[in-house]
């Protein structure tokens, strides 16, 4: 039996360091998409939080100066903890839709900042998250770094979804471990505007013979404060991130997209059974694979730098379990 949904990718840009403004537009967008049928939404990569682009933080080889210092102090006090008041109002965004909703956002815990994605159900139940596992260059001056204790593939009623972040689908053995968790709906939230990614995005539907939905910011200056310290100028209209957001068929067709002209909501229906018509002839994981030749381990064990053993370290950490798990809306 054959099986469609409709799916959405919303190209826009967050009200950067605005936290109030930014959700008000994540609820305003996903309404948009909710209008148009859409059963999941994806946003882009850092859309709450902001994607700091051209900042340097004032850090050279060597040295930092105390402007950079109290630019991350400023964008660590617009970062999200989890959970928290704005999961929770990302929750509500769900369950106010009857939408699966999958958000890209800058995550805050003690004094490090990761770059996430998380999850919510139509029923504005909290699924998870990923926190990128390999923050690209610079990135690397802001962002933590991720472990595989966050590499979820929920299985829902719409098929099994999971997420990869930007430049982390360049990385063949993440792709590997997705595809052997069996995604269907492969999410790839994204920095990366340049003309090249549609062919990445293209390449990746077709070896997991998956949906992929791709999905950047589109941002202008304007969208930036006017104190933000970048090359990019002054000017309002300069664009800053392009967009290009796309959805991709398993067989590597472009059912939307990509855009490059501005803020959009991109719709597509998608044919499940095409998933099935295309692993016929090529299964990464499956028919396709050589275990005798080629093996795979995937350490997905939490990794933290202070472990507490005995009756009382016990407790903390069945307190911080709890702490993890949001209320049920």
């Amino acid at each position: 039996m054959e099986k469609k949904i409709t799916v959405a990718v919303v190209q826009a840009a967050p009200v950067a360091f605005d936290l109030p403004a930014t959700l008000a537009k994540v609820a305003e967008q996903t309404a948009k998409a909710a209008s148009q049928g859409a059963q999941l939404v994806l946003f882009p990569e850092a859309f709450v939080g902001a994607y700091p682009r051209g900042l340097s933080f004032g850090a050279t080889v060597g040295n930092r100066s105390a402007e950079g210092r109290d630019q991350y102090r400023l964008y660590w006090e617009n970062a999200i903890d989890i959970p928290g008041d704005e999961t929770r109002q990302m929750a509500e965004i769900a369950a106010q839709n009857g939408l699966y909703l999958v958000v890209g956002v800058i995550e805050r815990e003690g004094g490090t900042l990761y770059c996430t994605v998380v999850f919510f159900g139509p029923d504005g139940r909290y699924l998870g998250k990923h926190r990128k596992l390999m923050p690209t260059g610079s990135e690397r001056l802001i962002w933590g770094y991720g472990d595989g204790s966050t590499m979820p593939v929920f299985d829902t009623p719409l098929g099994k979804i999971g997420a990869v972040i930007c430049w982390e689908n360049y990385m063949p053995l993440m792709r590997a471990a997705h595809y052997a968790k069996g995604v269907q709906i492969y999410l790839a939230p994204t920095a990366d505007g340049r003309e090249t990614w549609l062919s990445t995005v293209r390449h990746i539907a077709m070896e997991g013979r998956c949906f992929v939905l791709s999905c950047n910011q589109f941002a202008r200056r304007v969208d930036y404060p006017k104190e933000y310290a970048t090359d990019f100028g002054d000017d309002p209209d300069t664009v800053m991130s392009r967009g290009g957001s796309c959805i991709i068929s398993p067989l590597g067709e472009v059912l939307a997209g990509p855009d490059y002209e501005g803020e959009a909501v991109l719709v597509a229906q998608l044919d499940l059974g095409d998933i099935a018509r295309g692993k016929f002839d090529f299964d990464a994981v499956g028919h396709y694979a050589r275990p005798d030749v080629f093996t795979l381990l995937v350490n997905e064990q939490p990794a933290s730098p202070v472990t507490f053993r005995g009756s009382a370290g016990a407790a903390a950490s069945a307190s911080t379990e709890a702490s993890s798990k949001l209320p049920q809306s």
